[in-house]
């Protein structure tokens, strides 16, 4: 049986944890709606429109036609 593990980094200018979260999980699915992302983490869709919008005014994401993606 083979597994395929990769590891990821959370950038040190990322600091709150629920940052992190969504940050690991856009490098995780490459690309993902909020509602994707609100399934996924339950998290209020108001706190990830929030975290998402911190991820690409900081560069550590960006909008794509079918949601975020990680950069």
């Amino acid at each position: 049986m083979s597994t395929n593990t990769q590891q990821f980094s959370v950038p040190d200018d990322l600091t709150a944890p629920q940052t992190k979260l969504v940050y690991l999980s856009l490098r995780v699915m490459e690309e993902a709606t909020v509602t994707e992302l609100q399934d996924l983490l339950a998290l209020p869709k108001l706190t990830l429109l929030s975290v998402l919008e911190s991820l690409v005014s900081s560069g550590f994401a960006r909008r794509t036609e079918g949601g975020y993606a990680s950069q």
